[in-house]
């Protein structure tokens, strides 16, 4: 990624933002992650050795508050500020431009990243699916399963067919058929049906 400030440009950003109001350096980083919309987020060891350095310069003092070390801005600090307006005004410019970029390449990256997951998944989710199953006696067993489900589904079918053939020839012919055949039937038929019921059940 491309550094969110260019050499010398912390220095005077800084500066700038001690000219807004006296900040602790807790306070300098979290101004500076915010103006920055979270994609820059420097170290207390990138921020204090730069405040100290401003401080020799004249340009900023500090004083302790509690457990809290206050800087502000001095007079010679406040002049640098109106005197390079121009340079700050390029700095943000630069620093929008910084954000812009890193933001782009952050969402590029998690753009393939998620290319990338959805190709290994898809592979994987091949391999499982290619992947040759353990021949076991289950295997053997279901497979019998199946052969007499279609014995028993081709008897179903050739008895009813049979047993309609017979009926629809026998009414097209003039013959009556009587109730009693019908109900003798059916009770045949439920009679068969528990008795495959009961003989699955076994």
């Amino acid at each position: 990624m491309p550094p969110v400030f260019s050499h010398g440009d912390l220095r005077l950003y800084l500066l700038n933002l001690l000219a807004d109001s006296p900040r602790h350096g807790y306070d300098i980083m979290q101004a500076l992650a915010e103006r920055t919309g979270g994609t820059y987020t420097p170290s207390a060891g990138t921020i204090y050795p730069r405040l100290s350095k401003l401080e020799e310069e004249g340009l900023v003092t500090k004083t302790v508050d509690g457990r809290k070390t206050v800087y502000e801005i001095t007079a010679a600090g406040r002049a640098e500020v109106a005197a390079r307006a121009d340079d700050i005004a390029g700095i943000e410019a630069g620093l929008a431009d910084s954000v812009r970029l890193i933001a782009d390449e952050v969402r590029s990256s998690v753009q393939e990243a998620m290319r990338s997951l959805r190709a290994d998944l898809a592979a994987a989710a091949h391999a499982e699916r290619s992947r040759p199953r353990p021949h076991t006696p289950d295997d053997d067993a279901r497979a019998q399963s199946r052969e007499q489900l279609q014995r028993a589904e081709a008897a179903i079918a050739e008895f009813r067919g049979r047993v309609r053939s017979d009926l629809r020839t026998h009414v097209a012919r003039g013959g009556e058929l009587a109730a009693v055949v019908v109900d003798d039937l059916t009770a045949a038929l439920d009679a068969a049906a528990r008795e495959v019921t009961r003989a699955l059940s076994r």
